[in-house]
């Protein structure tokens, strides 16, 4: 592992820089606290072309990668997360890898056992936690009651020889996970009841799913998510016993509601827009100059992806086993 330069700036690469991975190059190159030292691509030449695009070289291994900065980003599918952050680990580089943590909770456990023994920060890439509508959520949160929150998004575009990006895995793990992390962190109370279906439409996992969850401590959320939309929508409602708030992860916009006595005011709420991925990035950079935990770390992934997991399940069970003639 690579020690902070001479300017103190963190020694930083990439492993994966294709449609999501390029972004994270992208940002660690205007990062003023970091510096973009290479990347990696099993597909050299698209390694080649980022590279050339951000100033930096190309690495011709992880562990070459790994050898040379003090931390990296892991933008891989998520069956290939385990074996490139204990990788990276392995060599003492700290780790963000992408959402979800890992394919399987035993890939998580695993990876999870390494940055703790190893101490080393892993942070796992929830952007939405890091989304401007996130900081306002949680300033006038008190005691939600019910949540609902809906995540769209078109079919991923095909790709020579692969399948389309995020359909490795289904609907619950390549999107809906983001709401499951961000509910777990607001509502901070075990999930005692799940209700669960989903379908598989064009991929071999299902591709539109809807989940209802029941929390001990009364609150009820309503999710669904979806990839085979014709619209994209990134939203999330709140309700609490006197407030009612709306907001827009796309847009960083959003409406709140509250009952005054017998009448119901509000309207537009302040939220400064900011890239979502930039404050990610410049909190694990932080996170590796300081120590501090990141705000989602391994066990803040893991619960989520449990939770994914439970969902799964209960939508298997809820499968027909004969299709209708």
């Amino acid at each position: 592992m690579t020690e902070a330069n001479k300017t103190g700036r963190v020694p930083v690469g990439v492993v994966g820089v294709g449609s999501l991975g390029q972004w994270h190059a992208r940002v660690y190159s205007e990062i003023p606290e970091a510096e973009l030292v290479g990347v990696y691509d099993i597909n050299a030449a698209r390694a080649a072309e980022i590279a050339d695009r951000y100033h930096t070289r190309v690495f011709p291994t992880i562990a070459e990668l790994a050898g040379a900065v003090r931390a990296a980003s892991v933008v891989v599918p998520p069956v290939q997360h385990a074996a490139a952050a204990l990788e990276l680990m392995a060599h003492g580089a700290h780790v963000l890898v992408e959402k979800p943590i890992a394919a399987s909770l035993p890939d998580a456990e695993a990876m999870i056992r390494e940055a703790r023994a190893r101490r080393l920060i892993l942070q796992v890439g929830h952007v939405e936690r890091f989304n401007p509508v996130l900081d306002y959520l949680q300033g006038i949160l008190n005691q939600p009651r019910y949540i609902e929150a809906i995540r769209l998004a078109n079919y991923p575009p095909p790709r020579p020889g692969l399948p389309p990006r995020g359909t490795e895995v289904g609907v619950v793990y390549d999107m809906m996970i983001h709401d499951l992390e961000i509910i777990l962190h607001l509502v901070a109370s075990p999930v005692v009841d799940i209700q669960a279906v989903g379908v598989p439409v064009l991929s071999a996992a299902e591709d539109l799913a809807n989940v209802r969850l029941k929390f001990a401590n009364g609150c009820v959320a309503n999710i669904t998510a979806s990839r085979i939309s014709f619209e994209r929508t990134r939203k999330i409602r709140v309700f609490q016993p006197d407030t009612y708030v709306s907001l827009d992860y796309g847009a960083q916009s959003g409406k709140l509601y509250r009952k005054v006595g017998m009448a119901i005011t509000g309207g537009d709420v302040p939220i400064e827009k900011e890239e979502p991925l930039v404050r990610e990035l410049t909190h694990f950079v932080e996170c590796v100059r300081t120590g501090a935990a990141p705000f989602v770390g391994g066990e803040e992934a893991l619960a989520a992806l449990k939770l994914a997991t439970a969902i799964c399940d209960e939508i298997r069970r809820n499968l027909p086993t004969t299709v209708p003639a």
